[in-house]
Formats: C-alpha cells, sequence, structure tokens
C-alpha cells in the first residue's frame, strides 16, 4: 500500500536570515526532520526562499517584477545546492519541480506532474517545489507559495498540509498560539492580521485561505514554526502550532482538482431555486440563471455565486456564456452537469 503524501511549505521569512542569506541551521534541521518523515511518508516540499537568495547579487535591488524574476534565477540553484547537501547527509536525494500555474488548471498536465513525483517517490527522491517566478505570466501567477503547496495537497490527495511560518501558528488575540481549530469559518479569518515579512509575499490571511480551501478538500493542515526543538515531528503529531481538522467529503479526485486547481474563467449568478438544486447535487439549468459576468468558452470553468453573490459551487461549462446568455429562457438548457459541478 502507498504511503500517506504530506506536502510541507516552507515560506521564504522562515528559511532566511532578515538579510535575505539562507538560514543554514534551519536547512539543516529541516532535512534532519524530513529524513525521520521519509519513512513513514511519500514527501513533497514546498520551498520560498530563491528571490531571498538572491536578490544580493542584483546592484541596487529594489524589488520591481524584472529584479526578482532575475533574483530567483539566481537564487533557485544556490537553494537547491544548500537542499542538496544537507538531505545527501542522510542518503536521500532531491529534485527540483518548478511548477507554473497552468500545469494545475490543464488536467492532462496535471496528471502528468502527478505522474513524475509518483517516479521520484519510487526512486526514494523527495521533490521540491518552487513557482517559476522566471517564466510565470504575471496574469497567471500563484498568489504566493501557500497556493502552490494548497493545489499540490488538494490535487494529489494528500494526508497533511504543513505550513511553516515565522510565528509558530495562528495567534490568539492575547497572542497565544491556538491549539486547534474545527473550522476555518469568519471568526477564524478575523483572527489573523495582513501582515507580511519583508521577505514574502504571503502572510496569515494567505494562510488561512488556503488552509480553509484543504480542508474542505478533506486534507488536514498544520500551521507551525520550526524554531521548538523536533517542531516538524511536533506538527504531525498536533503537538506544535496549530493543527485544522479536515472536513469530511465525497468528491473523487477528478472533483477536487476542478474544484481547488481550475483557473476561474467567468461566474453565474443564480436564484434560490437553482441553489437548492445544487446542493441535492443537481445539474445547472439556464432558467435558474439570474446574471452571467465575464467571458468564457465551453469547458472553461467559472464560478456559481447565490443571490447575495457568495460563491457557492464551481462548475465546468457545456456551452459558452455567449451561448448560454442566448438561452436563459430556454427550458432545460443545461449549463453545467452534476458531474462537473462541486459545490463548496
Amino acid at each position: 500500500m502507498s504511503k500517506p503524501i504530506i506536502v510541507i511549505k516552507f515560506g521564504t521569512a522562515s528559511i532566511t536570515h532578515k538579510s535575505g542569506e539562507l538560514n543554514e541551521e534551519i536547512l539543516q534541521e529541516i532535512a534532519r526532520q524530513v529524513a525521520v518523515l521519509n519513512n513513514d511518508y511519500q514527501i513533497v516540499m514546498v520551498s520560498s526562499g530563491a528571490v531571498g537568495a538572491g536578490k544580493s547579487f542584483i546592484k541596487n535591488y529594489k524589488g520591481t517584477i524584472a529584479e526578482r524574476k532575475a533574483a530567483a534565477a539566481i537564487g533557485n540553484p544556490l537553494l537547491l545546492a544548500k537542499y542538496t547537501q544537507y538531505f545527501s547527509k542522510y542518503g536521500i536525494t532531491v529534485a527540483q519541480s518548478l511548477c507554473e500555474r497552468h500545469h494545475f488548471a490543464n488536467r492532462n498536465q496535471f496528471l502528468q506532474l502527478k505522474e513524475t513525483y509518483q517516479e521520484l517517490w519510487d526512486n526514494g527522491i523527495i521533490p521540491i517545489a518552487n513557482e517559476n517566478d522566471v517564466v510565470s505570466n504575471l496574469e497567471l501567477k500563484f498568489s504566493d507559495n501557500d497556493e502552490l503547496a494548497t493545489l499540490i495537497a488538494t490535487g494529489f490527495g494528500a494526508d497533511t498540509l504543513l505550513l511553516c511560518t515565522s510565528v509558530g501558528g495562528l495567534l490568539d488575540a492575547e497572542k497565544n498560539i491556538i491549539p486547534f481549530i474545527p473550522k476555518v469559518d469568519a471568526s477564524v479569518l478575523g483572527l489573523a492580521n495582513d501582515d507580511k515579512s519583508s521577505l514574502g509575499l504571503g502572510g496569515m490571511i494567505s494562510k488561512l485561505t488556503y488552509t480553509r480551501l484543504a480542508t474542505r478538500m478533506g486534507t488536514r493542515v498544520v500551521i507551525f514554526g520550526m524554531k521548538p526543538e523536533d517542531g516538524m515531528l511536533k506538527a504531525i503529531e498536533n503537538k506544535n502550532g496549530t493543527s485544522f481538522a479536515a472536513q469530511k467529503v465525497a468528491l473523487n479526485a477528478r472533483q477536487k482538482w476542478l474544484a481547488s486547481g481550475s483557473l476561474i474563467a467567468g461566474k453565474v449568478q443564480v436564484d434560490a431555486g437553482a441553489g437548492l438544486a445544487l446542493e441535492n447535487r443537481k445539474s445547472l439549468l439556464a432558467v435558474g440563471i439570474k446574471k452571467v459576468i465575464g467571458v468564457f468558452e465551453k469547458a472553461e470553468v467559472f464560478e456559481i455565486l447565490d443571490e447575495k453573490k457568495n460563491v457557492i459551487a464551481i462548475a465546468r461549462a457545456r456551452e459558452s456564456s455567449e451561448v448560454i446568455i442566448a438561452n436563459l429562457k430556454t427550458q432545460n438548457f443545461l449549463v453545467a452537469n452534476a458531474d462537473d459541478i462541486v459545490v463548496l
């Protein structure tokens, strides 16, 4: 039987000094603890830090898009070289996986990525993923590596997603780490501030947003820190950081990919009757649509909004937005089949 999958994400602030230089003591600890987990899990690491590691080589660095891309081109091999050095002490080979958003939006490309990771695991190799900043299209970028880690975790059906942060977990109003949260709702999101490290792109709001998605797709999430001794090993046992319970779901692998990995091309707003039908796992018909927002083609993915404009589902279109608009009053006109709809 295959070992369960865990995805472990390290942000820039978690593995670098404030100057941006790689914190080699932390990298050594990561390698040591991941080597222990590697006995029982199939592991994907998602590591930021390439831009931070490379920016000192750019003269008068100001953080422009071109400078960030150049810094990433320099920093990626530096980062991988250090991981290679420290994992080799435990007889573990690591592989670089530079990802772009379309790799997840296209089902065939996603399955190829999954097969490649399986081949690496079969040979005892740990993939280390990062965004391909050098060539990523600005309009199709991941918002940050929290999103990349979540897409891998949900798409691969990971048992657990570990998100490493410099603050060690989700803090309450008294700045104490909350050990367990059964469900991410508005009150939980309200605990986050929008502070971001000076080195990275993400923050606690980002982590909670993707934690909500991952737990809805059936993946447990732990937001943890590396400062405590054996911090990662304790996190996997719910003894360090904040653990978020996985929700019970009845989705197949394709539906999980559809809900988490697809690029959203447009939106449709539905009436109360259509919303109720969707909750009962029915198809979406044109007569239940109040408004089509944006332009999308047949087979592209759109969000479904309720009357209060809340996102209630994700669907793959059976027809283009133009054709749908022309048939809003047509009885039994199928917009999205139930098999191509994921209710959130």
